[in-house]
């Protein structure tokens, strides 16, 4: 008696229906509402500041589209109604969006085609464009979800600051307090690291920089601790790899003088078993063969 062993061939899954143009432009939409919850109160937040700070109304829409860089946004309006040198604006604008470089490096811009589009990902490639790109699994990024998400984070900035014109030019009295939003912004983003365990050796850096900075150059400390805190940054990733680096080479060999051992008491533990395992297989296939032959041959005899 044979039995029939062969494999059961499952059939294809069906393949994905190709995603239109329109459903990843609204992926992207969606994308951005849980930017747009911070982006808008900080776009209101702006244009209050603008009014009480004596500047004109049309300053608030006009700089959200000049220069798309939200915080520091909230810092120029202050250097400019105090008229601040252009070479310091220069300056506080290179320190506070320097961390913008290392976002190119993994930041999806190779799925965006045109020098148009290209351009406009750049300009627009701020915080929170960057997180929500970052979360996405590769497979679902594409050149229109990721620009429909980045026009709609403008939209809330400058909609924001529009809604903050408003407010302010209804308001009675100037909001005091108001210029404490920006630091309050920082004030947040710093006790959210601090709730992860694994962010609070950045953070403790980031304080160590500031107060070196303090005490050496304190007329540029902004740009003295921003550039002291990349470079402890970059050594702390180099220990940590040389870490992993050498525990990757400490468990080798240990691996390597357990393997034999255990392969060869796993092997001895497991041929009696494979045997009684497999031995009434083999002599219930065989016994009908067997007998047969010795129906024939006493037949013969």
């Amino acid at each position: 008696m044979q039995t029939d062993i062969s494999p059961q061939i499952a059939a294809p899954a069906p393949s994905p229906a190709p995603v239109t143009r329109r459903q990843q432009i609204a992926a992207g939409v969606r994308d951005s509402f849980s930017a747009g919850l911070g982006i808008f109160p900080l776009g209101i937040a702006l244009g209050l500041l603008v009014l009480q700070a004596g500047l004109p109304a049309w300053f608030a829409p006009a700089l959200s589209m000049a220069a798309f860089a939200g915080s520091m946004e909230l810092l120029l309006v202050g250097m400019v109604a105090a008229a601040t040198p252009l070479a310091a604006v220069a300056l506080t604008v290179l320190v506070v969006n320097f961390r913008h470089v290392f976002y190119a490096f993994s930041f999806p811009l190779h799925l965006v085609r045109g020098r148009l589009a290209k351009t406009y990902s750049v300009y627009a490639m701020i915080d929170e464009a960057y997180a929500v790109s970052a979360s996405l699994p590769e497979s679902q990024r594409s050149a229109p979800r990721l620009l429909a998400m980045q026009i709609a984070s403008q939209a809330y900035w400058v909609g924001g600051g529009l809604v903050g014109i408003a407010l302010g030019s209804a308001l009675p009295a100037p909001v005091k307090g108001l210029e404490f939003a920006l630091c309050a912004l920082f004030t947040v983003l710093t006790l959210d690291a601090f709730r992860s365990r694994a962010e609070i050796p950045s953070a403790v850096l980031a304080g160590v920089s500031v107060a070196i900075a303090l005490v050496l150059t304190p007329k540029i400390a902004l740009f003295t601790a921003l550039l002291l805190f990349v470079a402890l940054l970059l050594a702390r990733h180099a220990l940590i790899a040389r870490r992993a680096a050498a525990g990757r080479q400490a468990a080798s060999p240990a691996a390597s003088r357990i393997t034999p051992r255990a392969s060869s008491h796993a092997a001895s533990h497991a041929a009696p078993q494979i045997a009684s395992h497999a031995a009434p297989q083999i002599a219930s296939h065989a016994a009908p063969q067997i007998a047969s032959r010795a129906a024939t041959e006493t037949v013969d005899a």
